[in-house]
């Protein structure tokens, strides 16, 4: 605990329990090409690690979605993961193999359709047993919406005003079962009660259906709603509807600003502090010693951008063909192309999507001040380092201090090699955790919902 307990605008608790997750993601820093990685696309490898979590009694598991493979310059960018099932399918299969552990699929809000994808994610809560979950993502991003034939289709901030819609709609849907809507005798004069199962409409220029839910509710009422919320609209989305956020907040004074801001935003929507669980991603590197540690930081760190990725990095923003660099080489002598950022490596932030010859001009100028290759140059400008390194008992005390003071809930683990960075958690981490009363030693439930603690769900009926 420090000195003087933050205000993360919820009470210090000192019993205060680790909830964790893992998102395993389809492209990014994850090392791929280390010999020990499992093969990344192969059904095994999931069974593999769901399985492995569940033994590390970890609440969920959920997959990150790209819609669209990612590109260099045109092509197949060829130095990144590539390849992912469709989400609530692969969860699906999962769900046959495990019994416990959560099961939260990536969905997004402006490329699907809001009755079909209730349906959808309600019949993977149904049939896993109350162990659903969706992560609710958004985008603009034309490049990927051609692929759907809408490219350009919404307005930035126009695609969080559709979500609070299609979330809103969704939530409708899940709740248009009465509970006791279906009969359970054999002698019933009907399989359901007659009004029992209620149409919902809506209308508006962003979600436009009229529809009736297909399945009844599950063992926890409704799918659990993830919120990647960094942004203010992001924020504004997760105070209002989400059960779990998820930030890239893990240093310990912007966890404390983050939670007051959330936990003010559920107070304006009539929300509890105990209402939403706040779990940022978090990279967690383990070593016998201090110093062990430390240098297998440095040694991922460095894996996370090979010099080969560093030139298609900088490909991307220079727009043309610079193989003939040396990585290790200064920057290249030639002017960038005129053209703003190309979008095909993925959605960029929106402060990336002007001013990229002032921005190449900074990493000029410091590149020269400090004398960084490209490779240099582009481990600094695109790699975070670990935010939790060090021993077991190091980092379980560091994670007490976050959890107790209500900083965080918990953590969505980022792994940086599959199995290998999980089993260490899972086989080292964890004990540690549960001497200091910190975690969980059984299941105490049998949904996600339970799984996370959270308040019985209230009946949600419309939103406005």
């Amino acid at each position: 605990m420090t000195s003087t307990t933050p205000d993360t605008g919820a009470p210090y608790d000192p019993h205060a329990q680790v909830h964790l997750g893992v998102f395993q993601v389809g492209v990014g820093s994850l090392i791929w090409d280390d010999p020990a990685a499992a093969p990344h696309v192969a059904i095994e490898t999931f069974v593999q690690v769901v399985k492995l979590l569940e033994r590390g009694l970890f609440d969920a598991f959920f997959l990150g979605e790209g819609l669209r493979v990612r590109e260099n310059r045109g092509r197949v960018y060829e130095l990144d993961v590539a390849g992912r099932p469709d989400a609530i399918t692969q969860l699906t299969a999962l769900a046959a193999v495990t019994e416990k552990i959560g099961l939260v699929a990536t969905q997004n809000t402006t490329y699907n359709f809001p009755a079909d994808l209730a349906r959808r994610l309600a019949s993977l809560d149904l049939l896993s047993g109350g162990r659903a979950g969706w992560n609710i993502v958004t985008t603009d991003n034309a490049w990927t919406g051609a692929n759907f034939r809408h490219g350009g289709w919404l307005d930035h901030e126009r695609r969080y005003e559709r979500a609070g819609q299609f979330v809103a709609a969704a939530k409708e849907l899940w709740s248009s079962w009465e509970p006791d809507a279906v009969a359970d005798f054999g002698d019933a004069k009907s399989w359901a009660r007659p009004g029992a199962i209620h149409p919902v409409e809506r209308h508006s220029d962003l979600v436009d259906f009229r529809a009736t839910a297909t399945v009844p509710g599950s063992r926890q009422g409704r799918p659990v709603l993830f919120q990647a919320g960094d942004s203010d609209g992001g924020r504004e989305l997760a105070a209002a509807h989400a059960d779990v956020v998820f930030s890239a907040n893990t240093e310990f004074g912007k966890a404390v600003a983050y939670a007051a801001d959330i936990r003010a935003r559920l107070a304006r929507h009539g929300r509890s502090p105990d209402s939403l669980r706040i779990l940022p991603g978090a990279s967690v590197v383990l070593g016998d010693t201090t110093q062990e540690a430390e240098e297998k930081a440095r040694w991922i760190y460095h894996q996370q951008v090979s010099p080969a990725r560093a030139i298609a990095y900088f490909e991307q923003y220079w727009g043309t063909d610079l193989s003939a660099y040396d990585p290790h080489g200064p920057l290249p002598d030639i002017p960038p192309s005129e053209d703003e950022l190309d979008p095909s490596r993925g959605t960029l932030p929106i402060e990336r999507r002007k001013g990229k010859l002032a921005l190449i001009a900074q990493w000029r100028e410091k590149a020269e001040r400090e004398n960084l290759s490209i490779v240099d140059l582009a481990r600094e400008v695109t790699t975070r380092h670990a935010p939790f390194v060090g021993t077991p008992s190091q980092v379980a005390d560091q994670w007490a201090e976050y959890v107790r003071t209500r900083a965080v809930d918990g953590f969505n683990i980022l792994p940086d090699r599959i199995p290998t960075s999980l089993e260490d958690i899972v086989d080292r981490l964890v004990p540690e955790l549960q001497e200091r009363g910190l975690y969980r030693t059984a299941y105490e439930g049998d949904t996600l919902r339970e799984h996370l603690a959270l308040p019985p769900l209230a009946s949600e009926g419309a939103q406005p």
